[in-house]
């Protein structure tokens, strides 16, 4: 498979902004996010990855945007994901925040996860930044939208030196496909130092 991936940082992200918000509404939909995605929140949402020090790690299959990765520093981000912190010992002034990373299933398992961690961890000790972390919605075993099939990426995390972060939980709220309304979850976050 010929892919390549490049590290768009300011106005360089612009130009991909309807495919990173395509990306998140296909790939956020599957399980365990459920994500009833709008394509203008998202258009709106991704502008943010323009911010100084913020970065975008593409994986494309020609022009054609097939993953990304996004990271930022962690106090750009939102106030539901800094509040986490809040009792934590790790400074948000020392943390670089791994936001999405999404990847059409058809170019999984071919090493760009990996090189989408590297990308942005390179990006965050670039920024001076001395901590690495993101986090990942819990849902119960039992949830009905549940796949038989369904496996964590705790593995694959673990294997890169990240670890869960005690009592470091976000809430944020979305619309569930088949849902009316948004409702608020919880996302663990994962870490480690850069």
């Amino acid at each position: 498979m010929q892919t390549r991936v490049e590290t768009l940082r300011g106005e360089a992200i612009e130009a991909h902004l309807d495919a990173l918000a395509g990306l998140r509404i296909a790939v956020f939909r599957d399980w365990p996010y459920l994500y009833d995605g709008d394509a203008n929140y998202e258009r709106d949402y991704m502008r943010a990855y323009a911010a100084p020090g913020a970065v975008v790690v593409g994986a494309f299959d020609g022009d054609r945007m097939v993953g990304a990765a996004t990271a930022a520093r962690m106090e750009d981000h939102s106030d539901d994901f800094a509040a986490a912190f809040a009792d934590h010992r790790w400074p948000l002034a020392e943390i670089y925040y791994l936001a999405e990373s999404v990847l059409l299933p058809r170019y999984r398992g071919h090493g760009l996860g990996h090189a989408f961690f590297e990308a942005r961890e390179a990006a965050g000790r670039a920024a001076g930044r001395r901590y690495a972390a993101f986090c990942s919605v819990t849902r119960p075993d039992d949830h009905p939208a549940r796949p038989e099939s369904a496996r964590t990426h705790d593995a694959f995390w673990r294997g890169r030196g990240y670890a869960p972060l005690d009592g470091v939980v976000a809430s944020f709220a979305w619309k569930d496909v088949g849902d009316t309304t948004a409702t608020r979850k919880k996302l663990q976050f994962w870490g480690k130092t850069l």
